[in-house]
């Protein structure tokens, strides 16, 4: 019942900027914890961002801290994530996920996914 449709990836240079956004339809969305995966050719699916229902909690995967920050719009049922000072080893396809629980830095029990959205970031 619950979808979600990400939108906002592209080729950008090392160095640039994207926000990605994630829309959720289907059910209550301030009672979900978020989440931003990627997955690189021939690489597993990795956690990079999620956050809380209320907002208040987030965290960040070593690899991205600092440069990402991830949101949520609880009004527009839309979590976001912005992305800075890109660079090539962050190319893959980023998917936005959700579930039901509060422990928001857990990959293994996200039960809602989007499609995806390719990210590019050139040299």
């Amino acid at each position: 019942q619950v979808q979600l449709v990400e939108s906002g990836g592209g080729l950008v240079q090392a160095g640039g900027s994207l926000r990605l956004s994630c829309a959720v339809s289907g059910r209550t969305f301030t009672s979900y914890a978020m989440g931003w995966f990627r997955q690189a050719p021939g690489k597993s699916r990795d956690l990079v961002a999620a956050i809380s229902w209320s907002g208040g909690y987030t965290y960040y995967a070593n690899s991205v801290k600092g440069r990402f920050t991830i949101s949520r719009d609880n009004a527009k049922n839309t979590v976001y994530l912005r992305m800075n000072s890109l660079k090539p080893k962050d190319t893959a396809v980023y998917y936005c996920a959700g579930k039901p629980g509060s422990n928001i830095n857990y990959a293994g029990d996200y039960n809602y996914w989007g499609q995806g959205t390719q990210v590019t970031v050139s040299s």
